[in-house]
């Protein structure tokens, strides 16, 4: 992690604005404050880097301690994995949690404490990233149920949540027994579940003997298959978000970066199609192509004609495309949009 109290004086008055360092995340996010006009220049792969034309300094950061920065306060805004700030809020929840047990704390202010959560929140989904925190099994093994590995060894990067799913996995299986006779007493509150902590190469734990099972993050699910491994369960369904301090140093600057990240994120969803179509069908292609908000139409100088603009889904652009031609549109063209404001 990054020592905060050496940073030097110019960064004095700038937002701090952490980002992935390296990773998954790391290029798209980059990619977007590209678009957004985020100008900066990174030298000699240090990890900070002063943005040119706003008054924002950029600190590269593992995605994992993204939330921590920004949940303290020491960070304003960040961009990390839905999963990261999971694992950051099971950490802390669990960190109050032994104060508890060991009485430095009481209940009650345990539930205050978790009641503010881990300092982070979510400004907006970014819409890449996409994967999944599973719970992964040995093809060929014996193990099909999450239940099947309840007192086995499982290895994790991610032991907070890992913890907090097989406790949770515990105390319904123990629970069954309760109601049942099969067990007299009541419910333990040591995991019996083994959290083995790793940092990296998860995937290959089970084929080499150290743990039973492993939570690890899946985007296509070809590695976890080369590794001989199956998915069981789902323990978190991720992609990157902008998280900001619950008292970020300038409230207006994060808003304006906001709003530019957010017209990045539509203009890479959306194209802008135009078309002409005489005006007594115009509701029909209407209800086709609706846009974001409502389509802009134009009076054509030939009567009885208007022109179309509309904002269109990429995804959905052809068959849009086909409806609108079958209906007696003409002269369809698409065109990119390379930025954008609601």
């Amino acid at each position: 992690m990054a020592d905060f109290d050496s940073i030097d004086s110019s960064l004095e008055g700038r937002l701090l604005f952490a980002v992935p360092k390296k990773g998954r995340l790391n290029q798209a996010a980059l990619n977007l404050l590209e678009g957004a006009d985020i100008q900066f220049r990174r030298e000699n792969r240090l990890d900070i880097a002063l943005v040119k034309n706003l008054p924002i300094a950029l600190i590269f950061l593992p995605a994992a301690d993204i939330p921590t920065f920004v949940g303290e306060g020491q960070v304003d805004l960040g961009i990390t994995g839905w999963d990261q700030v999971q694992e950051h809020d099971a950490g802390v929840r669990a960190l109050y949690r032994a104060r508890r047990v060991s009485g430095e704390i009481t209940p009650e202010e345990e539930v205050v404490q978790n009641g503010r959560g881990s300092g982070c929140e979510t400004v907006l989904d970014l819409g890449f990233g996409g994967c999944k925190l599973q719970v992964q099994v040995p093809q060929n093994g014996v193990y099909n149920s999450p239940k099947d590995l309840i007192g086995k060894n499982i290895g994790t990067s991610f032991v907070h949540l890992a913890r907090k799913y097989f406790a949770s996995l515990e105390l319904e299986v123990d629970a069954a027994k309760t109601q049942t006779g099969d067990q007299l007493a009541g419910f333990t509150s040591k995991l019996r579940t083994k959290i083995i902590e790793l940092s990296g190469s998860v995937e290959a734990a089970c084929a080499l003997g150290v743990a039973d099972g492993i939570v690890d993050l899946v985007e296509s699910g070809e590695t976890m298959k080369a590794a001989g491994l199956k998915p069981i369960d789902t323990v978190v369904e991720s992609s990157a978000i902008l998280i900001k301090s619950r008292k970020p140093s300038n409230p207006e600057l994060v808003e304006l970066i906001a709003q530019r990240i957010r017209g990045v994120i539509t203009a890479q969803k959306y194209v802008l199609c135009q078309y002409n179509i005489r005006r007594t069908t115009l509701a029909d292609a209407s209800k086709i192509a609706p846009g974001k908000r409502a389509p802009t139409v134009t009076t054509l100088d030939e009567e009885g004609w208007v022109a179309v603009s509309v904002m269109v889904e990429k995804k959905k652009l052809a068959p849009i495309m086909d409806e609108l031609s079958k209906i007696g549109a003409h002269d369809i063209l698409v065109l990119d949009i390379k930025n954008s404001r609601d």
